[in-house]
């Protein structure tokens, strides 16, 4: 089952996602590409996999992506390949940008689209200033395109508000829980015991 998670920088996408992937067997997360700098948090392979961007736009023309997206200035993608790996796992989480959610969901690729949103505008601002890894303009560029972003949580099928972390993750955990148990994800084992009472 593939997991897209989306919604503006500095939502608490990658924080939520940390706590659920710990507490949740069986779930991968899909590590994008990206030519942005690496932060002094970040790890390459675990947060991004940090690419020039002639070799980003040479995966563009050799269509290794699912989505692709210029974002803040900058490319990320979710390639083709992360996925099939990841996804032989077991479930496949994608931490992308809304641009990039469109795109899959224009795909019609089999997927729960969840929107993750900070419970007021002045808490993402605060949460993005205390962040401390962003210039002023990067910051103030991140909050204008929040504001287009927000406006797109109507076309997910599930929405997240981030006013408490433990909740927030309870939230997201509950969804994956549940959608492992709808019919169309264990038609096979469900026919399986029925054919035992035969």
């Amino acid at each position: 089952m593939l997991i897209v998670v989306t919604g503006p920088s500095g939502s608490g996408k990658s924080t939520i996602l940390r706590h659920v992937m710990r507490d949740l067997r069986g779930v991968r997360f899909s590590v994008s590409h990206t030519t942005r700098p690496r932060r002094p948090s970040e790890q390459d392979g675990r947060d991004y996999h940090f690419v020039a961007k002639g070799e980003f736009e040479r995966m563009v023309r050799r269509s290794a992506f699912v989505e692709w997206a210029i974002v803040h200035g900058n490319y990320y993608g979710t390639s083709k390949r992360e996925i099939a790996e990841k996804g032989k796992a077991g479930d496949v989480i994608l931490d992308i940008d809304v641009q990039g959610a469109k795109q899959v969901q224009a795909l019609g690729i089999a997927a729960v689209f969840v929107f993750i949103m900070p419970p007021v505008f002045r808490e993402l601002k605060r949460r993005l200033k205390e962040r401390g890894e962003d210039k002023p303009d990067v910051i103030e560029r991140r909050l204008r395109t929040a504001r287009r972003e927000i406006t797109q949580a109507s076309h997910f099928d599930y929405v997240v508000i981030n006013d408490k972390l433990d909740r927030a993750v309870l939230e997201l955990e509950s969804i994956i829980l549940a959608t492992r148990c709808r019919l169309a994800v264990r038609r096979d084992q469900v026919r399986t015991i029925q054919r035992s009472f035969e």
